[in-house]
């Protein structure tokens, strides 16, 4: 099997995956191969989807099969992949028992490159209407995933809830939580699943009493700004400068975060860091930079985020 015949079929299955939602085992994408799913769930039970398949493009050979792949996505790959949408929405649909249809499908195929190398990317976006089943108080997602789903290894599916809701219940409970559900492979979703329950935020009679008190916050801070402006300064000249990080200073924060890394199993998110360490923003990120730099971690882009790993040596 030839390095494009054996990309194709790598790409197909990852496209069978989202398509029929099906658990598979053996003809799941090889490690190399990383999927993200980002499913938006929207406010009327529709969703926005979005796929990235990416692969290392290490040999000539590799770019000159993912550039091949790519010339004939719009005219052999996109179609096919449209056809297996739309039957895997009209299985979902009789399943449910409710209108679901798949619409603005486009895809895409990028070379990109990144500190960790060159990347083929190839991205497939497309609507689902009636994703989500409308409740009384909320949206319940789940049975469009009839025959379940399975997440293969270094690959992550990325659920995003519609602004105004929180989240009721999941099962299974996911790996993290912030904005949007994440959950990481290697795992099977057993049929239905993941079922997310979400509830419509009941803030009607809070927004009133909170925009009065927005407002008047916002009088004081002007009348206050205003006084210090009368007196001759202002909150600008109230302020010091931070000073620079002494290279000591920069060694000791690296040598924190190495120590953090190592303590959470050789692996964080960006954000994480930050928010654990109590650090400046600038500071974790010049510090990572300085650790990438010297080779001691690597950063893997998932989603919106970069998760920072320990290098294995």
């Amino acid at each position: 099997m030839n390095d494009m015949t054996r990309y194709v079929r790598y790409m197909m299955t990852a496209c069978l995956i989202i398509a029929l939602a099906a658990v598979v085992s053996a003809a799941a994408p090889a490690p190399e191969y990383t999927t993200t799913y980002t499913i938006t769930v929207m406010d009327d039970g529709g969703a926005l989807w979005q796929v990235e398949y990416r692969t290392p493009l290490e040999s000539d050979s590799d770019v000159a099969g993912f550039e091949e792949y790519t010339r004939d996505l719009p005219g052999i790959y996109l179609p096919q992949v449209q056809d297996l949408m739309q039957r895997s929405a009209a299985q979902a649909s009789v399943a449910a028992s409710r209108p679901m249809k798949i619409g603005n499908l486009s895809g895409d195929a990028v070379v990109q490159m990144s500190p960790t190398g060159k990347y083929g990317v190839v991205v497939y976006s497309f609507a689902w209407d009636g994703f989500a089943e409308r409740t009384g108080t909320g949206l319940a997602i789940g049975d469009a995933f009839a025959g379940g789903l399975y997440l293969a290894k270094d690959s992550t599916l990325i659920l995003r809830i519609p602004e105004g809701y929180t989240v009721a219940s999941t099962e299974p409970a996911s790996d993290q939580q912030r904005d949007s559900l994440i959950w990481y492979g290697q795992r099977s979703f057993a049929a239905g699943e993941p079922r997310v329950i979400l509830e419509k935020d009941n803030t009607i009679p809070v927004i009133p009493i909170a925009a009065g008190i927005i407002a008047l916050i916002l009088v004081i801070a002007g009348f206050v700004v205003f006084r210090r402006w009368r007196a001759g300064f202002t909150e600008d000249d109230a302020k010091e400068p931070l000073p620079a990080l002494s290279a000591e200073e920069e060694k000791s924060v690296e040598d924190r975060i190495v120590r953090f890394l190592t303590a959470n199993g050789g692996e964080q998110f960006q954000s994480d860091i930050v928010r654990l360490l109590g650090l400046p923003r600038s500071t974790v990120s010049a510090s990572l930079n300085s650790l990438h730099q010297k080779g001691i971690i690597v950063k893997v882009r998932k989603g919106r985020e970069n998760l920072i790993r320990l290098k294995e040596n």
